[in-house]
């Protein structure tokens, strides 16, 4: 029979997870919640399966979408405002940086939003994704709750004032697909992307393995639980590689030099079609490589592709101010 301490502890459970919540939240936002349930909403991963009244699924799904496009503008905002005068294609950079899954993961789990994730633990343990998600689905809670506002303060006071220097971040390269991309095309190698197998693992979630493939000549491959993930390992390995062995990048200029050569052919164009060709480019072989004797304190060295070229070239006036300013920039930090 069920008494009345009993049945007071069980009126108290609820509301001491309530409090619970309460001064979780405040923790990591800055501020006590108005509307709970919203941030209740952004903490419920789709892997409860916990319906509404309506019978429509209950999850942070809507949040996360709504979320992920406040940060876009909060973090383009702070980006346009810190790095005045810089152009267009480094504020993008610095803010994709700023909002990747990546980063957004690491600080959900630091800051302790990742453990306050309602979710089915078998299903989720391998979700890289979960905590990042989770952050965007709370912005977008906060925004609901609050207003832009309270999401700029919040992005500006708890995240880039205390955990995140955005000088760091906006200055370092981790995207290795972009940066094989920019490799190949100024080269001009054609880069290409083949997927070796798609399987589940033990929890059915999908695994995917793609290889790089530069000018038909295989690279290494990479193993992700998304094809983005997979893709980024192939490049970072690719790119070890490309740096340590010259005969990679011989077969790869030999390849490049066959096809070149092919293309050259003659071929019968129209007059009223034609339009100037390019200058022939001779085939050429790339040069051994010659490694660094730069000190290695700077980690993003072994990925510098930038003495591994066709034919030499002459900087321009822009890269020589930009590689000043870099120099500049790490010399007073």
């Amino acid at each position: 029979m069920l008494n009345k301490y009993n049945f007071l502890d069980r009126i108290r459970l609820p509301f001491r997870k309530e409090k619970e919540l309460y001064s979780s939240l405040y923790q990591v936002l800055g501020f006590y919640p108005r509307n709970i349930n919203l941030y209740k909403q952004a903490l419920m991963h789709k892997s409860v399966k916990k319906r509404n009244e309506k019978g429509r699924p209950l999850n942070n799904e809507r949040l996360e979408f709504l979320g992920d496009a406040i940060l876009d503008a909060v973090v383009g905002d702070i980006v346009f405002r810190h790095f005045e005068g810089k152009r267009e294609g480094f504020l993008t950079n610095a803010r994709s940086k700023l909002v990747q899954r990546e980063t957004l993961g690491k600080l959900a789990k630091e800051m302790g939003i990742t453990d306050m994730i309602i979710r089915n633990n078998q299903a989720t343990s391998h979700n890289s994704y979960l905590g990042g998600n989770a952050f965007e689905a709370l912005v977008g809670a906060i925004y609901l709750d609050r207003g832009y506002g309270a999401c700029m303060k919040f992005m500006e006071k708890r995240i880039l004032k205390q955990l995140i220097n955005i000088d760091k971040v906006a200055y370092k390269e981790v995207n290795f697909k972009s940066k094989l991309l920019e490799w190949s095309q100024k080269n001009r190698v054609n880069l290409e992307f083949r997927q070796l197998e798609q399987t589940v693992d033990e929890n059915n979630s999908p695994v995917f393995i793609y290889q790089v493939l530069l000018e038909g000549v295989e690279g290494c491959s990479g193993k992700g639980y998304s094809k983005k993930e997979s893709q980024q390992h192939a490049c970072k390995e690719t790119l070890l590689r490309l740096r340590r062995e010259p005969q990679f990048i011989d077969a790869i200029f030999a390849a490049k030099a066959e096809r070149t050569k092919m293309e050259e052919e003659p071929v019968s164009v129209p007059d009223e079609i034609a339009e100037p060709s390019q200058e022939p480019q001779e085939p050429v072989t790339a040069e051994p490589v010659v490694q660094s004797e730069e000190p290695k304190t700077k980690k993003h060295d072994e990925f510098s592709l930038d003495d591994i070229t066709a034919t030499p070239r002459e900087k321009t006036r822009e890269e020589i101010i930009a590689e000043a300013e870099e120099a500049a920039f790490a010399e007073h930090h």
